[in-house]
């Protein structure tokens, strides 16, 4: 796991190593191991290495193919790099997995390389005969990567801040991304909080010609398929999800460091705990979090001390994630957009005093429709006496701060709102409601997830893993197991009985959300661990509203992107939702963000 940095100019550019050595540093916590860069004429390439597969020297990059044609730099990790090895006839320098994919683009090409490939990655490759380069996003977009190209400079790396750092861009506000931050928590790609800074789509490579236009390609997208299916056979398919959930973890344990898991005591983490305490020799270290409001001990303990692991309890204060909130805004780039995003960073700060790689429960919701109250959507809208369609149906239900507040009181433009409304209203209509509802949480949903697990762990140098968001467990899940395996009904009666309800009063009550990762389950957990009603992972917010308020007071009449003499207001109605501490939480970060950001110059 690393950091990379490129600058690709149309002319020669000066102080261009400086500048991509200004760049490295800037993320030098991705990679604190080792340090380096490329540079021919017009073009640069940096990395900041973070040891994991092959931690000698020889495996540093950027790294060059044995012809001197390709040149590489490259985060994340290929799971089946062993696998392709055997597939080429090339003569390896090294063990590393970096070197594989060097060896696979110039033997066979990038495409068949990306078809090959298991894993997380971000990559640039330039090519110096062609003149071309190349930046790859892995299927899911685990890993970042952003790009600025001005038409004369084409900048990347892993993270904005570097981009900034070349001294050749102008950070500026962007306000369209206000509405969409407060709807989604993240801003959806492309786009990000800085004008003319963009990530690259996942499932995407971009192709960069020496004149700087650049060709998006898309290569995998979430399958076409969806199981609907009534009739199967359950056990079989429940023996394929334990084979396919066991390779993924198996994948992911494979690391020349020190490695563990977080282990919240809900099923997805402890599921992930149990099999990788069943593949390992060694103990395995153990971590949760919690606060003295409160916290999840007594279950992640459970099971600790089933599979004998090495486990670590924090108690976080609310001193601690007062005095932590604005430095994390400093290492994700953006407003922060989940309240555990500070406790999760705590966490890793702590297991990097053992371990290296951690494994993480991600995307087990968006596999098996975990978030029971809105996956029930489609059926809740078939239910109701209502004229609308089922996308704004659904959106309405989905938003994080509700589309009737953002209007009352921000004054940015609605651009972004209108855009994919149009977009994912479209592919709404090719699909059933069912489907539609699990490809949105896939294609939209989990990439905020991961912005988060992404900078809470490289933020102290920890890589971490997601299992759950292997490509082949995704296709196995929207392929072969039907839609009523995934959220099933306790009865005939009880689906009945839900017709005259909504999912806020039915949802784990008369139906098991994940009914066939429970079910698994069974065989690696205790019962109470596997039927304990879902919690996610909780910050009292609420409780410390006062807080809260004081901060509001302070930062927000001077937000330029709220409409005049509404604060107060917000207070009122933040207090007035369920969600109310989050809320006001959420608009706080925004200017904390853009205090940080958009109040220096940042040309050299």
């Amino acid at each position: 796991m690393c950091g990379i940095t490129g600058i690709y100019s149309k002319d020669n550019i000066p102080n261009i190593e400086e500048r991509i050595q200004k760049m490295n540093f800037s993320i030098k916590h991705r990679g604190p191991d080792a340090g380096g860069n490329y540079i021919e004429n017009n073009i640069g390439l940096g990395h900041r290495r973070l040891s994991i597969i092959d931690t000698r020297e020889v495996s540093n990059q950027p790294m060059h193919s044995n012809s001197n044609i390709w040149h590489l730099v490259f985060n994340g990790e290929i799971y089946n790099f062993e696998e392709i090895k055997l597939q080429l006839n090339y003569n390896f320098n090294t063990n590393s997995d970096t070197e594989v994919i060097i060896a696979a683009v110039e033997e066979n090409g990038l495409d068949w390389f990306i078809k090959q490939a298991n894993g997380m990655f971000a990559i640039a490759l330039y090519n110096s005969e062609t003149k071309e380069l190349f930046l790859v996003r892995d299927r899911l977009g685990i890993k970042p990567l952003y790009f600025y190209n001005d038409g004369d400079n084409f900048i990347f790396s892993s993270e904005i801040k570097a981009i900034l750092s070349s001294g050749l861009v102008d950070a500026k506000f962007n306000e369209e991304a206000v509405d969409e931050y407060l709807a989604n928590r993240y801003i959806r790609a492309p786009y990000t909080f800085f004008k003319n800074i963009f990530q690259v789509n996942s499932g995407t490579y971009l192709s960069v010609s020496k004149d700087l236009s650049s060709i998006e390609n898309k290569y995998w997208d979430i399958p076409d398929a969806f199981n609907a299916s009534t009739e199967y056979n359950e056990e079989e398919i429940l023996k394929g999800l334990d084979d396919e959930l066991n390779k993924a973890i198996k994948y992911r344990l494979i690391a020349d460091v020190p490695l563990g898991t977080y282990l919240s005591g809900g099923v997805d983490s402890s599921l992930i705990t149990a099999i990788t305490a069943l593949n390992k020799k060694e103990k395995v270290n153990t971590y949760t979090i919690g606060f003295e409001e409160i916290n999840e001990f007594e279950y992640s303990e459970v099971i600790a001390e089933k599979y004998k692991t090495e486990h670590h309890e924090i108690l976080m204060k609310k001193e601690d994630y007062m005095s932590n909130w604005e430095r994390l805004i400093n290492f994700k780039d953006a407003p922060l957009g989940v309240p555990n995003e500070i406790p999760l960073a705590v966490m890793s700060s702590k297991l990097k005093e053992k371990i290296t790689v951690v494994l993480s429960g991600e995307g087990a919701d968006e596999l098996m429709g975990g978030y029971g109250r809105i996956y029930r959507a489609p059926f809740d809208y078939v239910n109701e006496d209502t004229s609308e369609s089922f996308y704004d149906y659904f959106i309405s239900k989905y938003d994080y701060v509700p589309r009737s507040m953002r209007d009352q009181l921000i004054s940015t433009p609605k651009s972004y709102r209108n855009e994919f409304d149009t977009e994912i209203k479209a592919d709404f209509s090719k699909s059933s409601n069912e489907e539609s509802v699990f490809k949105f949480f896939h294609k939209y949903h989990v990439k905020g997830l991961l912005q988060r697990v992404d900078m809470t762990t490289m933020q102290t140098s920890v890589e971490a893993r997601v299992p759950f968001l292997d490509h082949n467990l995704i296709e196995f899940s929207y392929r072969n197991i039907p839609y009523n395996l995934k959220l099933r009904w306790v009865n005939e009666e009880a689906k009945n009985k839900a017709s005259s309800m909504n999912s806020n009063q039915y949802s784990e009550k008369l139906d098991t959300p994940k009914y066939l990762l429970r079910k698994l389950s069974y065989k690696y957990l205790p019962k109470g661990i596997v039927e304990r009603k879902k919690i996610g992972f909780p910050v009292p917010l609420t409780e410390w509203f006062d807080n809260l308020e004081s901060l509001a007071k302070e930062f927000l009449p001077n937000a330029n992107w709220l409409k005049e003499g509404v604060v107060n207001d917000l207070i009122k109605k933040s207090k007035t939702e369920s969600r109310a501490g989050q809320i006001l939480w959420m608009f706080i970060n925004i200017e904390l963000f853009r205090k940080n950001y958009f109040n220096k110059d940042w040309r050299w």
